[in-house]
């Protein structure tokens, strides 16, 4: 059934397959250079660079690294906010056949070491603010080089006096060390050109990682051709042309950041706005500014827009399409934004997709003719997807939930240096097809649209029954007083675990026993009573993830915290 693709005749003008070219990502993006040399391919704060330009820089970047002693197959780290020097950097590695692994920017010293370490990094690149922590460890790593830059660097003379008194003066000067290169000399000499490197499409070419809020982050590797299948699907899916530009909110250093806002981007030769550091009203401004076709991003993203004043007083018939994923999209927030859309000239509705950095990242979406509620989409040309039943390699029904298995040229090669975890995780079935196995329970209706329920460690065990946090948490937030919520099984003797939620209102001051029933009661209302929470704990803020997801296990954790506190948890 699944090879027939049932979610076909949902694609409209899609082509079902594409021809991937089995070249390097340097060599991808050389052809679009080919067919857009004058087209924009980024905006970074005004600063705009043609892919002719573009693709000057990529070989001055490579040459350099190559003359400073980056080669094939070393690693080297990228830990930089989204800027030219970070996607200039991701693919002069690629040119000479070096792996670029991504690491978020604000990262601690303690985890800089391990991202160093598990990677094997010899060369690094980030910013001259940054330069502390990676001194602090970098005699316990392998670390060779280490290539500072100024967020400056790109920047034009008003904005360079602007950013230096705001920030700039702050950062510390760096002192006279050995292992220390500057990118603003390195992009302006004069070394040996280097030519391409003979490296496989099916070669490693990035590291990202993934799981580090639950435990030891797992490098997740992929190849050439990963990105280059996501690329191309999501620009296919999208109709990406030299017309159109996405703004590249999400960090370089996660999977939907770089593989949609970025490297989609350039698979169809579309301008990538950069934005090196996120707020709402940022976003809101670039919105107005830059008019953007194209805006991806967490439902946190779009729950802020719809509350900012700038947002709702702009022109937003620019859009043709937004898009939400990495966390389950609450139907108020799709709700609120397309009001706001509809109102100042847009006609966009805020669709779901989904998405997992063992692939990437998006490798599903919601079509933009064909809507279902509550649905995550259809797979993207050349992904096949299907369900089992949890803990086999057996298909489910098709309406019946179960894990969400992905088989196609986005899956990873593996987890780095964890044969055990990639062999839980990839596994070959009866069709002799090795599949991706999410962790993720989904239902996929006759049509072949999927549903997400939940992460299968998310699932609630409550007095024998599944309770599934993300349908709590709808409820909740359809209930006016409500901001944001998030819903947890803790740890109870007599249930196993027990419903908690925790609440922001829109209104601190209504905090309180009385509020908590009643919101209690509203779930009563429209859940079983074993979805139903047990208790409600009302908050001012909740934590959230580096990407901006709501961290549920943040919560968890505190939860257990507190019961080991009183000697009431023997987990």
């Amino acid at each position: 059934m699944y090879e027939q693709k049932p979610w076909l005749k949902y694609y409209g003008d899609v082509p079902a397959s594409l021809a991937y070219p089995r070249v390097t990502m340097y060599e991808a993006l050389l052809q679009t250079v080919e067919r857009y040399p004058d087209a924009i391919a980024y905006d970074f704060m005004g600063y705009t660079s043609t892919y002719r330009r573009f693709i000057a820089d990529i070989g001055q970047c490579a040459n350099a690294l190559a003359a400073a002693g980056l080669k094939k197959g070393d690693r080297i780290t990228i830990s930089m906010p989204t800027t030219p020097q970070g996607i200039i950097c991701f693919y002069g590695a690629n040119k000479i056949g070096a792996v670029a692994s991504m690491i978020h920017p604000l990262s601690t010293a303690k985890e800089i070491a391990f991202y160093l370490n598990v990677s094997k990094s010899r060369f690094a690149l980030t910013i001259d603010a940054f330069y502390g922590k990676f001194r602090e460890v970098m005699a316990e790593t392998s670390l060779d080089v280490l290539i500072l830059t100024k967020i400056s660097d790109y920047l034009d003379f008003v904005k360079k006096v602007g950013f230096y008194l705001t920030k700039g003066r702050k950062i510390p000067p760096v002192p006279a060390d050995p292992k220390v290169r500057w990118w603003k000399e390195l992009m302006a000499g004069v070394f040996p050109v280097t030519p391409e490197v003979a490296m496989d499409t099916d070669d490693l070419a990035v590291i990202l990682y993934s799981g580090g809020t639950t435990g030891t982050p797992k490098g997740i590797m992929l190849s050439n051709m990963n990105f280059i299948s996501e690329g191309m699907q999501v620009s296919a899916w999208g109709g990406l042309s030299k017309n159109d530009a996405i703004l590249a909110i999400l960090p370089i250093f996660h999977g939907f950041g770089l593989g949609v806002c970025i490297n989609a981007a350039f698979m169809g030769g579309a301008k990538s706005i950069l934005v090196p550091q996120f707020t709402p009203e940022i976003v809101a401004k670039l919105i107005k500014s830059k008019r953007p076709t194209f805006v991806v991003g967490v439902p946190t993203l779009f729950e802020a827009l719809t509350r900012d004043p700038v947002f709702q007083n702009t022109d937003l018939s620019c859009l043709k399409a937004a898009c939400s994923g990495a966390d389950t999209l609450p139907r108020p927030v799709k709700e609120r934004f397309e009001e706001v859309v509809q109102r100042q000239g847009g006609s966009v509705k805020l669709l779901e997709g989904y998405g997992l950095t063992e692939a990437v990242t998006a490798i599903m979406a919601t079509p933009l003719q064909e809507y279902r509620e509550g649905s995550v989409g259809v797979p993207f040309p050349d992904m096949l997807a299907k369900i089992v039943m949890t803990g086999t390699t057996d298909e489910a029904p098709v309406g019946e939930e179960g894990e969400l298995c992905i088989h196609g040229p986005a899956v990873m090669m593996g987890y780095l240096d964890q044969p055990e975890e990639t062999d839980q995780t990839l596994k070959t079935h009866a069709d002799g097809l090795i599949w991706l196995h999410t962790g993720d329970i989904v239902t996929m209706d006759g049509d072949g649209f999927f549903y997400f329920k939940l992460r299968l460690k998310r699932m609630i065990k409550s007095s024998g029954m599944n309770v599934y946090p993300a349908q709590v948490e709808d409820i909740l937030y359809h209930h006016p007083d409500v901001k944001d919520a998030c819903v947890i099984g803790v740890p109870d003797e007599a249930q196993v675990q027990k419903v908690k939620a925790f609440v922001v209102l829109k209104d601190a001051s209504k905090a309180g026993a009385d509020m908590e029933q009643t919101l209690i009661k509203h779930c009563q209302d429209h859940l079983i009573k074993w979805s139903c929470p047990r208790e409600i704990e009302f908050r001012a803020t909740l934590p959230c993830t580096l990407v901006g997801k709501i961290a549920f296990n943040t919560l968890e954790q505190e939860e257990i915290a507190a019961l080991k506190a009183c000697g009431k948890y023997c987990g």
